[in-house]
């Protein structure tokens, strides 16, 4: 079998499970939370509040999880998520008053720490190791599409069938695509790329206390970046409005916001071989810095909204990829899932509470102080993977193990 021929259904089955379970689980709320509100007597704060709670439990469950796939494998990991998400969906579309509406999140949360992100990378970088970096990175330039391939599916759905309905076709998603294809169509990992994975080194050589060091280093720079670019995201029409622009532009430019985030991710994932985790996310966060400056110092003209909304977006889709690949900067492949997903517990924390603290900001003070928060953060964001660089960089091993270079990508 030709040896592209794996890494393209590899790619092909994780892209379609991730576009599902992102659009049937957190995009799903944009479309159909507010006819469940409207029927079961809900505000939308609460039917919103629901995906805090998914984000919050899905951050607990991340060392549980990080063990199951050092344990299990991700293949079974992700299949016993789309059993969850399954079930939740279902319980969710059975939902009448707010105790069973949380309580369903909550099995959200549990089959979302599972079924999305940590774990399909994890089962990339099972099959690829320290090389499937790039694998990633095209994986989310997919997985960023799942808005805007479930908004219309969902809202149509639910124009024609109702929400409830339409809740258990997604959860028919979830039980007899998602879970089969994790179960069955995933390929297996190479027996000679197992063993080399399994034989495979770290890229830098670390005592233990620089271990804890590294990971802290990681887990504080990523976190704070998640922090600061999910603080935004929902609030962004309203920073452009209350920046100068009009509902219109505003509106033009948030929707582009979306265009180019993936772009971003495409022209990383065309750079991959000649960069690394760690410019990657310096990359990114020197582009977030540079969009909140440029807002906060200059007045709100439309070029300097649109350099905003540009700095912003590449910034955001650059880090999104930064959080999933930073860690093999200094952990090896075999060590990859157990590391992301005890990491996801802080940056799924910092992505619950970031839109509640910056809209907090902006209602309290306008949006020059949550400006300028959100530059403090990103520049300690920047020191602490400066401080990260350095340490890679004094401990790399001087012959780098085969599968932590990028040659096969």
């Amino acid at each position: 079998m030709p040896a592209f021929l794996p890494r393209a259904r590899l790619i092909a089955v994780l892209s379609l499970t991730q576009i599902i379970g992102w659009g049937t689980g957190f995009d799903m709320v944009a479309v159909i939370g507010p006819r469940m509100g409207a029927e079961i007597g809900l505000s939308n704060a609460v039917i919103f509040g629901g995906l805090t709670v998914m984000m919050v439990v899905s951050g607990l469950a991340g060392p549980s999880v990080g063990r199951m796939l050092a344990r299990h494998g991700a293949a079974r990991v992700l299949a016993m998520g789309s059993a969850w998400l399954g079930l939740g969906l279902l319980l969710l579309s059975a939902c009448h008053h707010l105790f069973a509406y949380a309580a369903t999140w909550v099995v959200l949360g549990w089959g979302g720490a599972q079924a999305l992100s940590t774990p399909a990378y994890a089962a990339i970088v099972e099959r690829e190791g320290a090389a499937g970096k790039r694998v990633i990175a095209l994986t989310m330039i997919f997985t960023g599409l799942s808005a805007t391939v479930f908004w219309p599916v969902n809202a149509w759905l639910a124009d024609w069938i109702g929400w409830r309905d339409t809740l258990l076709v997604l959860a028919g998603l979830q039980f007899f695509v998602c879970l089969p294809l994790h179960l069955f169509a995933l390929p297996k990992a190479q027996p000679q790329m197992a063993e080399a994975i399994g034989a495979a080194q770290a890229p830098v050589t670390l005592s233990e206390g620089d271990r804890r060091l590294a990971f802290l280093l990681v887990a504080a720079s990523t976190t704070i970046a998640a922090f600061v670019s999910f603080g935004f995201s929902p609030t962004l029409l309203e920073l452009l409005q209350k920046s100068g622009a009009s509902p219109a532009l505003a509106l033009q430019l948030g929707a582009a916001r979306g265009v180019i985030g993936i772009s971003a991710r495409a022209v990383d994932f065309a750079f991959g071989r000649r960069g690394s985790p760690l410019l990657t996310a310096l990359t990114g966060t020197l582009c977030m810095l540079a969009s909140f400056l440029l807002l906060a110092l200059l007045p709100g003209t439309s070029p300097v909204l649109i350099g905003f909304v540009v700095l912003y977006s590449l910034g955001s889709g650059i880090m999104a990829v930064a959080r999933a690949v930073l860690p093999l900067a200094v952990f090896s492949p075999q060590e990859y899932g157990l590391q992301s997903a005890r990491i996801s517990l802080p940056q799924n924390m910092a992505i619950a509470a970031g839109p509640l603290a910056f809209a907090a900001l902006m209602d309290a003070g306008g949006t020059l102080p949550a400006l300028l928060v959100a530059s403090l953060l990103v520049g300690l964001s920047i020191l602490l993977l400066v401080r990260l660089g350095k340490l890679v960089r004094d401990h790399r091993r001087d012959v780098p193990p085969g599968l932590s270079t990028e040659a096969s990508a």
